[in-house]
């Protein structure tokens, strides 16, 4: 079992390379080869999604780079995490991470953290003001607020029973990917990451409850 993350031993941080037959992964940690392991992983796919940051100015920052050099599409979730660094820190990496992606991926909650503002519209003016060219907001049961190109979309989040919320935006980013892979439209793809997302919440854990299609689909 690995050591649990601390500010001594930091999250890693996790590369998922996502196509529309699948997903790999792979996972970095301060002072591992984040070009090595980015030049091997993900050349062959079409997306590839950064989870967790490791360092301010390391090992995600890196990846990002080493990915969008090799012509991968990048999307980032913040997965924010203060009990591992400042947020001074946490702001300057993942505002560096934020500027290089291809879709941004923050929550409402730590978005709040990031940038100040405390409404989803400020914080899609803030998102892309890092130089994010798409933001998807994750609202957790208000749904997801998805910007781009000057255009804005507001998916309702769905009345479901929440059981345990453990690992609902991940699931979500996941489907989100997934459906880009497949070649749904941005909104689209949106749409059924967030009823997947509203299916998972309904289970306990982060890995048990994560639905299969005709379950998502049954909810759309």
């Amino acid at each position: 079992t690995p050591p649990a993350p601390t500010r001594e031993n930091p999250p890693m941080t996790a590369l998922n390379s996502i196509a529309s037959s699948g997903l790999q992964a792979a996972q970095l940690r301060p002072g591992t080869s984040a070009h090595n392991i980015a030049n091997q992983q993900t050349a062959p796919f079409q997306r590839q999604s950064v989870a967790q940051q490791a360092q301010p100015g390391g090992g995600t920052v890196a990846s990002v780079q080493t990915a969008r050099s090799n012509g991968t599409q990048v999307s980032f979730d913040t997965n924010l995490r203060l009990k591992l660094w400042s947020l001074d820190e946490a702001c300057a990496a993942i505002k560096k991470a934020a500027a290089l992606c291809d879709w941004f991926l923050p929550s409402m909650d730590d978005a709040v953290h990031l940038s100040g503002h405390t409404t989803p519209a400020d914080v899609i003016i803030w998102a892309h003001a890092l130089g994010a060219p798409t933001v998807v907001l994750k609202l957790g049961s208000d749904g997801c607020l998805v910007s781009q190109g000057g255009q804005q979309q507001h998916i309702p989040g769905h009345s479901v029973t929440l059981v345990d919320a453990t690992g609902a935006g991940d699931c979500f980013c996941g489907n989100l990917l997934a459906r880009l892979a497949a070649g749904d439209a941005l909104v689209d793809a949106a749409r059924y990451a967030n009823a997947a997302a509203a299916v998972a919440v309904q289970g306990f854990g982060a890995v048990a409850p994560l639905p299969h299609a005709v379950s998502v689909r049954r909810l759309l």
